[in-house]
């Protein structure tokens, strides 16, 4: 950030009184920037035994599988966020049951909130989708999952299934658990 959003005049980054962290801050006008994590929600649509799963269309990650999530917009919730996100993914309405997997990514910022969620009707690729499918645990792209955040939650699902018991799964996902997922870039 170089210019406040609020008076147009150049910002510094410094520790302001009272606080522990660096923000860029405005001298001319007194103003604090706030930069605060991005929330990504989504759901974990199932239809019987099966899972839904997009095809990435856009970046990063292009090609690869994930479930529908994406970031949060103001002035909706969690779960208004999550259900918009399957329909723009997917096509798909979804009943929510509940919040399923809250990871923390706090090196990029992030926090993912996936909804456990029955999957409504039909489906089909939205914009950011290059296709849809719905997948048996046998037949899930492990090798071709965009993110350790999806991997995580589906591995979380197929453990829980087994006992029919979906409790809330909150971790973090560390650098060095990226790298490993990705490798180093």
């Amino acid at each position: 950030m170089n210019f406040c959003s609020h008076c147009g005049h150049t910002v510094r980054f410094a520790v302001p009184e009272g606080d522990d962290r660096p923000r860029y801050l405005c001298d001319e006008c007194s103003t604090i920037h706030y930069q605060n994590p991005r929330i990504v929600a989504g759901t974990l649509p199932v239809s019987g035994t099966q899972v839904l799963l997009c095809r990435r269309a856009i970046a990063p990650r292009l090609g690869y599988w994930t479930l529908p999530a994406g970031y949060m917009e103001n002035a909706e919730t969690t779960v208004e966020a999550a259900a918009r996100e399957t329909r723009e993914e997917a096509c798909a309405e979804v009943a929510i049951h509940g919040l399923y997997t809250l990871i923390n990514l706090p090196h990029i910022n992030q926090v993912y909130m996936i909804f456990l969620a029955d999957l409504i009707g039909g489906f089909d690729s939205g914009p950011e989708s290059l296709e849809v499918a719905l997948f048996e645990e046998h037949e899930i792209p492990w090798d071709e999952l965009a993110f350790p955040t999806i991997e995580r939650t589906l591995r979380h699902f197929y453990s829980d299934r087994h006992s029919g018991h979906y409790p809330l799964h909150m971790s973090d996902i560390s650098p060095e658990d990226r790298e490993r997922y990705f490798g180093s870039a």
